[in-house]
């Protein structure tokens, strides 16, 4: 029972700290990002539904920080009351203390990952959707510029793209499309310029097609009406690639990482948010763990401002030491799950450091 109340005050100090924290973004990007942006049919009432649409990738995003704080919030309450010394005196150790507060975290972690796989992606698509549609008259869902793509020896470059709707039908729409082909010997064999490039259910359709081929020692141009383009590159893979990852589920993710690996493209960027959705969990309960320590010491004799300030401090330390792994690793090209595990590494040494000196 005792490990009951002190995992539901903990948990009651996190909520009231993530939804103080996530209502503050809200309000910030409704007043910063969107109210600007108003005009055509796009409306308060739209921008306020696609803002709030993005609440549960926000919610993702900030949970890390909101959780630090408000487990240093809810023991420090404990700690000034002297509860915890009353804890301490009826038997229960401080490891099963941290334990408490560990459970309690652990709930809202698997929550905001399953929020991350599923809710946050599908929501955000939402959100693109509903300002796109609104600015493009229901036709436009989302927008791309400046597509660059690779299938085996081909290249493709678009100035733009979209992804279009007209009643049940919706298709990935490309404009003012390149096409390089290269042969085997790396030779430039062919420029195809198209004006518009869409994936149908049916396939690839090129309209308006000017193409350009180089032999040995002559240059034949073509110009078509329409043709259909024979790839095996399709509209998720595309989309994806223009997406940016943080958006995107880890299913499709892993999907991408596969598609650039397989056309020799740089997939650095994929792969780090991609595991960083397997160390998400870690990371909030080695962040937390970490600040518990502080609880049983310098939080008995502190104000609130005194907690917020550590539970600050805390989370930025964190997420500056995962940044330089991170940056780290682009730079030394070593494999980004290490530059993930190093900063758990030295934040578990630390509060366990910290753990034995209190209990000293």
């Amino acid at each position: 029972m005792h490990d009951v109340y002190v995992g539901r005050v903990v948990l009651t100090s996190v909520l009231i700290t993530w939804a103080i924290v996530l209502g503050l973004d809200l309000l910030q990007a409704m007043l910063i990002g969107e109210l600007g942006d108003l005009g055509g049919g796009y409306d308060f009432l739209q921008a306020l539904l696609s803002v709030l649409y993005t609440a549960p990738r926000r919610a993702y995003a900030l949970f890390p920080s909101a959780a630090v704080v408000g487990a240093l919030m809810g023991l420090g309450q404990l700690a000034a009351s002297s509860e915890l010394t009353a804890l301490r005196a009826l038997g229960l150790s401080r490891r099963r203390l941290s334990g408490a507060v560990a459970l309690a975290l652990g709930l809202l972690t698997v929550a905001m990952v399953l929020n991350g796989e599923f809710l946050a992606p599908w929501a955000q698509r939402m959100a693109d959707t509903t300002k796109a549609e609104a600015k493009s008259n229901n036709a436009i869902m989302s927008q791309y510029a400046g597509v660059w793509a690779r299938e085996g020896d081909m290249f493709l470059n678009a100035s733009s793209g979209q992804q279009r709707i007209s009643g049940h039908d919706r298709w990935l729409e490309l404009n003012n499309v390149s096409l390089y082909q290269f042969a085997e010997d790396g030779r430039l064999a062919s420029i195809a310029n198209a004006a518009i490039a869409e994936h149908r259910p049916t396939g690839w359709i090129l309209r308006d097609v000017t193409r350009t081929r180089f032999g040995a020692t002559s240059v034949q141009q073509e110009h078509v009406p329409m043709e259909r383009w024979k790839t095996q590159l399709d509209d998720a893979a595309l989309a994806a690639s223009v997406t940016r990852p943080r958006y995107l589920p880890s299913s499709e993710l892993a999907s991408s990482i596969a598609y650039f690996k397989r056309n020799g493209l740089d997939s650095s960027d994929f792969e780090e948010i991609y595991w960083g959705r397997w160390f998400y969990p870690l990371n909030v309960l080695a962040l937390c763990l970490a600040a518990v320590p502080f609880a049983f010491g310098s939080l008995r004799s502190g104000g609130a401002g005194k907690r917020l300030f550590i539970g600050i401090v805390f989370a930025l330390g964190f997420w500056m030491l995962q940044t330089m792994f991170g940056n780290l690793a682009q730079a030394y090209r070593f494999d980004i799950r290490i530059a993930y595990a190093l900063p758990l590494i030295v934040m578990l040494g630390t509060s366990f450091a910290l753990f034995r000196r209190r209990s000293g």
